[in-house]
């Protein structure tokens, strides 16, 4: 089994004592590094310092998880400035989609969360391993990597437009897919990574 590459470990590392200082500092952090939407206490930092907070010990391990399941493959693939790159446009992507829902919705909440950024690396995972195959845990169902960001995209779109699970940003995370995929169409218009 290879180390963890470098820029996955940095993230991860950051994102970890990010979330500990944030349970030290409590509510001190999320007012001034969470995405907060435009009509509340937006600043442009909170485009990617959200991503570092959490809103619990489930949701920092299911996003780091992803992260280094998904993203330690990618790394050795593209080198750690290119995934960086990926990453944070994601992270970014994502908090820019969450802005405009608001902006729709009203809503008056902070977002928080590694999500989007992981969700771009999943697409990114699917794009350049598209036939890896990924076993889910619940229900154990074997599926090409491809198939299987096809179907999250689906589910988050579905629980997005019928607003199911409250709290949680689903568009955001297809935002996260989307800055993936323009960072990747830009790196093929390129010419790199056919």
């Amino acid at each position: 089994m290879r180390p963890m590459p470098p820029g996955v470990r940095i993230i991860l590392i950051a994102t970890i004592v990010s979330f500990m200082l944030q349970l030290a500092a409590g509510d001190g952090m999320i007012a001034s590094l969470a995405l907060w939407p435009l009509q509340g206490n937006f600043m442009p930092w909170q485009l990617v310092t959200y991503a570092f907070l959490h809103g619990s010990i489930t949701h920092i391990a299911f996003n780091m998880y992803g992260l280094w399941l998904f993203g330690s493959e990618l790394e050795y693939l593209l080198g750690r400035r290119a995934f960086l790159q990926l990453y944070f446009a994601s992270v970014l992507s994502a908090g820019l989609m969450q802005l405009l829902v608001t902006s729709f919705t009203g809503g008056v909440y902070p977002t928080l969360g590694a999500s989007g950024g992981v969700f771009g690396v999943l697409l990114a995972y699917g794009m350049f391993f598209p036939n890896r195959i990924i076993v889910l845990l619940i229900p154990p169902i074997p599926m090409p990597a491809w198939l299987f960001v096809i179907l999250y995209a689906g589910i988050e779109l579905t629980l997005g437009v019928t607003g199911t699970q409250a709290g949680v940003a689903h568009f955001a995370h297809l935002g996260g897919m989307i800055g993936g995929y323009m960072v990747i169409r830009r790196w093929r218009r390129r010419g790199r990574w056919k």
